[in-house]
């Protein structure tokens, strides 16, 4: 999850506008992008999804950006993706196709002019911040569509404060976030999220956000508790792919 802006005849990532400026402005989004170059070159197994808060008025500007980066090689194209909550292709479809890279933007209209995903026409999101936290109720963010709207076949659970708190990041982690997850998978039409949005992911006191992914992807892939569980399953039924 990237916040990208138009600064300094380039582009910027920044958390805010205001934050855009020469003190507070993190890097030039290439630097980051040339990093999960990187990543994919050197692990060609993993696939990578970046969901962009665009700010990018600049024409063109992200089409210029991806294209300097080395990473359309990767790019998922948007005419493929699923657009009435269909299945997305198995990981193994897209590691054989090398389509390993999946970009949403927060910028309607950027899908038809540059051929990248617009988010809500894709998945549903829960509220950020304090509210997401409430582990009796999980409300969708404003900007999305309702969480039980099953034409947006993905699923994102935030899971961290609107001002972000170390120390207790830990006992949240181990002690509330399975149950955020289970509410808002009721939420979403009895769908478990197909990505976790958190901040201090290595903090816990034992389990965490590790044990919690575990498990949302041993659901995602074969309705068992945790992934390791989907590999046995995996190895004793030759006919099961992940």
């Amino acid at each position: 999850m990237l916040d990208v802006y138009d600064y300094d005849n380039d582009i910027w990532l920044c958390h805010s506008k205001r934050e855009c400026n020469g003190r507070s402005a993190f890097e030039p989004a290439i630097y980051t992008l040339r990093e999960i170059e990187a990543f994919l070159l050197m692990n060609p197994s993993e696939i990578v999804t970046l969901i962009l808060e665009d700010h990018i008025s600049s024409q063109d500007g992200l089409t210029k950006l991806f294209d300097k980066s080395g990473l359309r090689k990767y790019w998922f194209p948007v005419q493929d993706m699923p657009r009435n909550g269909e299945d997305w292709p198995i990981v193994s479809n897209m590691i054989r196709n090398n389509r390993r890279l999946l970009v949403f933007t927060s910028n309607r209209s950027k899908e038809s002019s540059e051929g990248v995903a617009y988010q809500w026409n894709y998945m549903v999101e829960n509220q950020y911040g304090d509210v997401g936290m409430n582990h009796e109720a999980c409300n969708n963010r404003s900007e999305s569509p309702f969480l039980y709207n099953r034409t947006r076949s993905l699923v994102l659970v935030n899971y961290f404060r609107t001002v972000a708190l170390p120390w207790t990041a830990s006992t949240e982690h181990s002690h509330g976030l399975m149950d955020v997850l289970k509410i808002c998978h009721i939420a979403a039409g009895n769908r478990w999220a197909n990505f976790l949005a958190v901040d201090f992911y290595k903090r816990s006191e034992g389990g965490g956000v590790f044990q919690d992914t575990d498990m949302l992807n041993g659901r995602l892939i074969c309705g068992c508790n945790d992934v390791y569980a989907c590999r046995v399953r995996s190895l004793s039924n030759p006919s099961f792919t992940f």
